[in-house]
């Protein structure tokens, strides 16, 4: 894992992201070595010619990015993969010709384009089918003990990481007094008891040793982790593992001394300051770029189900004061009356089929450009909830409370992490999500998010 943006990115596509640069640009570069009349070197040089190239590379790979080839789930099929690649060289196409309307100058030359993007493509083909057979492996470098094995969060983080191999971390096994050495356990063995840490240690060479005993009294080998720790080795509970794996907080192993006195535990009142005056600048700019979509939205809404346009609805917000949202009207007009407050649901009938549109584009949501510059809101952050739901999940979920000591948001990470919650447990997973965001909550984290949130967005992947 790389840690980007207060996010820990997989190796894998961090790699991979890393490499097609490279493998792009140089397609390009080579392109003009063999193609241009003129002296290349002075094209590339002093004719802008590399800014161009640079621009047409990042093109190709916001395409990627949007297309979900660097989401670290790779194309299902070699057609698949074929396909979505033209679609990005075709993007970068359809960028050089509005290039060539706004400027010519800044668009790349003919000769230089077409020879470039056919070995761009080609080479960026191979590579991909070369890269998940040969590299995925080789990057599995990064390797763990887990000093435990009998704890719900070893079951979860032991399944999940076969499944995920572009993360780059694998399991060397597991050390565990009431399991017999050999046992096999998530595809890894039981290497031995607790007391053959420091043996194991030197003979397997981890890169990081994730303490899950959930009793520790007279078990925990204190003076061999010390050194292994001074010899360079990472060692953390696993709750720590758990959080750097799945990008969010278990609250099933958290407790509230580990809140107090944690040192990273947000949100840090000088980033909630600087969150309040980008969000207050990017509500502004997006009220006016949206302004006449959101005319069009209001026209679609209004001609085809009877009631208001919008939809105004009280939320609970920062320190549990309630403020009216904003909405374009996406359900019927008497949607609660016979059912009273209830979650939205999969396919829900209260919604209208202009409305479902609405919610799949996000576009219901703009008019919450108006509730962050009023101060309700930020753009990012966790998603308000009605007082009715508030007041009945604080009571069951311990930590619920904690989320709104920061202001919610348009969008957050669990949004872009997890669907739309309609169940309890939904609603601990999203949790997990919102704390792990409180705790890490900064300007790179919420720049991460609205990239995401794009990319939801363009591919139709709204809510319910």
């Amino acid at each position: 894992m790389v840690r980007l943006f207060r996010v820990s990115l997989p190796t894998g596509v961090v790699l991979l992201v890393a490499s097609e640069a490279l493998l792009l640009a140089s397609a390009y570069i080579v392109a003009a070595y063999l193609t241009l009349e003129v002296d290349p070197t002075v094209f590339l040089l002093y004719d802008g010619g590399l800014a161009r190239i640079l621009a047409t590379v990042g093109g190709v790979m916001l395409a990627l990015h949007f297309l979900d080839l660097y989401s670290g789930r790779w194309a299902p099929s070699r057609t698949a993969l074929a396909l979505a690649l033209a679609q990005a060289f075709g993007f970068a196409f359809l960028l050089q010709a509005l290039l060539a309307y706004l400027d010519r100058d800044w668009m790349l030359p003919r000769s230089v384009m077409l020879p470039g993007s056919a070995l761009g493509y080609a080479l960026s083909l191979a590579w991909r089918l070369l890269y998940d057979a040969l590299l995925t492996h080789a990057i599995g470098a990064h390797r763990i003990l887990f000093l435990g094995a009998r704890h719900s969060l070893v079951d979860e983080i032991a399944g999940y990481l076969p499944r995920h191999p572009e993360l780059g971390i694998s399991i060397l096994g597991f050390l565990d007094d009431d399991l017999p050495p050999g046992a096999i356990l998530h595809g890894a063995k039981v290497l031995g008891p607790v007391s053959s840490l420091r043996h194991i240690a030197a003979q397997t060479r981890p890169d990081r040793i994730v303490v899950a005993l959930s009793e520790r009294r007279q078990r925990l080998p204190l003076q061999d982790l010390l050194d292994l720790r001074f010899s360079g080795v990472l060692v953390e509970e696993v709750a720590a593992t758990y959080e750097m794996v799945h990008g969010r907080i278990s609250t099933r192993e958290l407790r509230p001394a580990q809140l107090i006195f944690s040192g990273e535990l947000g949100p840090r009142p000088a980033y909630v300051r600087l969150q309040n005056l980008y969000s207050l600048f990017l509500a502004a700019l997006g009220l006016l770029l949206t302004l006449p979509l959101m005319l069009l939205v209001a026209l679609a809404v209004k001609l085809t189900s009877r009631g208001p346009v919008l939809y105004r609805q009280t939320r609970v917000g920062l320190h549990g004061r309630t403020f009216t949202l904003y909405k374009f009207r996406s359900m019927y007009a008497d949607a609660e009356a016979r059912t009273g407050v209830v979650w939205a649901a999969r396919n829900d009938p209260r919604v209208t089929p202009v409305g479902r549109w609405l919610r799949k584009l996000r576009l219901d949501e703009l008019p919450q450009f108006i509730n962050v510059l009023k101060g309700d809101m930020v753009i990012v952050g966790p998603r308000p909830e009605r007082p009715e739901f508030v007041k009945v999940l604080a009571e069951k979920i311990p930590f619920y409370r904690q989320r709104h000591f920061v202001k919610p948001g348009i969008t957050g990470w669990a949004q872009i992490n997890y669907k739309y919650g309609d169940t309890f447990e939904d609603t601990i997973v999203k949790l997990e999500y919102d704390l792990y965001y409180i705790k890490h909550l900064s300007p790179a984290l919420d720049a991460y998010i609205i990239f995401q949130t794009l990319k939801t967005m363009l591919r139709l992947r709204g809510a319910q």
